[in-house]
């Protein structure tokens, strides 16, 4: 019988190419948390073990280096989602799940996940089944709600917040200028565009969010969790 991979030891790339099973790695600091989905995704047929980091700079040279095709994100290492963002733009195949703590299992936290790229999100306390499943039906559905979260966010869908609203990245970045209270004129200076084109992702970003004006737009963002405050960006 061959030998468990550990956290630290994913399985060699020959193997796991002839076996052409899912390969799942995580970011989370806590080591028994490692371990323990380490040794799930093991003995799971289907599934192959990439490897564990406990800090960003790890988790990405784990991710260009394996290439895993689901990657687990603890909430808490990734509370605004950036670097979900970072990695899902950087290969689009890649499928995070966000692995939320008590604290984040709310739908504005959730819809912040999605709309940063995470293609799934899971409570931390889950059982061990429901966290196959969300790593086995994801990749195929590349959306995935844990059946706890499902009614939080069905709940926030029927109060008419914009749980799909994707805004680009430049329109993400306008909206966060106007909510640092900066006109038109001073957005293209920042980003470098002209005040027509501020004009024009201001146009998109009330369209995606159902915003009257600005200062609507900022109040819905901060409602939903698109916007934080008292946060560094």
């Amino acid at each position: 019988m061959t030998a468990p991979h550990v956290a630290g030891q994913p399985t060699a790339p020959a193997q796991r190419r002839s076996q052409a099973t899912i390969g799942v790695a995580l970011l989370d600091q806590v080591p028994l948390f490692r371990e323990g989905l380490s040794a799930l995704v093991n003995r799971t047929p289907g599934l192959h073990w990439s490897g564990a980091a406990r800090d960003h700079r790890t988790a990405v040279q784990l991710h260009e280096r394996h290439r895993p095709d689901v990657l687990l994100v603890d909430s808490a290492l990734d509370p605004l989602g950036h670097f979900t963002r970072l990695l899902t733009e950087q290969n689009d195949r890649l499928v995070v799940l966000t692995v939320l703590r008590e604290a984040h299992c709310t739908a504005e936290y959730a819809q912040r996940a999605f709309r940063r790229g995470a293609r799934g999100v899971v409570p931390r306390h889950a059982e061990p089944p429901e966290v196959l499943q969300a790593i086995h039906n994801t990749p195929i559905s590349r959306r995935y709600v844990d059946p706890t979260l499902a009614p939080l966010l069905a709940a926030a869908d029927a109060d008419g917040q914009p749980a799909s609203c994707v805004l680009t990245r430049r329109e993400f970045e306008v909206l966060q200028l106007i909510a640092d209270g900066l006109e038109n004129r001073a957005i293209a200076a920042a980003l470098f565009v002209s005040v027509e084109t501020v004009r024009t992702h201001i146009k998109g970003m009330l369209r995606k969010l159902g915003a009257r004006d600005r200062a609507h737009a900022v109040a819905i963002s901060y409602r939903i969790g698109l916007l934080v405050a008292g946060t560094d960006r």
